[in-house]
């Protein structure tokens, strides 16, 4: 588990926490305008951890397994996205993470 989620090819690296366990803080990089921020997070241990994304405002818990190593991507395609950030983790200590913030082309619209 200790390698950070990994970016499909179309998506660009903006910041990378490698393996922690429990509360951490770390910046990624401004994007172009028009991209949305994918929040990549790899967690095993029992807890639920939460992820804040300050620059923009959202936030979302994560609920974590014992014995379990599970990957979830998060798309986030509100304003001010391209802005530089802060990610901010709380976890408890038994949870090991890591977690990869990238850029990528926001979900196409449906057309209906």
């Amino acid at each position: 588990m200790a390698e950070p989620p990994e970016l499909d090819g179309s998506e660009h690296l903006a910041g990378q926490q490698p393996e922690t366990r429990g509360n951490a803080s770390f910046s990624y990089a401004k994007g172009a305008a028009g991209d949305a921020l994918i929040v990549a997070v790899r967690c095993r241990g029992a807890g639920t951890m939460k992820v804040e994304v300050k620059a923009v405002n959202v936030s979302f818990p994560l609920e974590c397994q014992a014995g379990e190593t599970a990957t979830t991507y998060n798309q986030i395609g509100v304003s001010g996205v391209e802005k530089p950030g802060t990610v901010s983790v709380t976890a408890p200590s038994g949870v090991h993470w890591s977690m990869t913030i990238g850029r990528g082309e926001p979900p196409a619209e449906d057309q209906q």
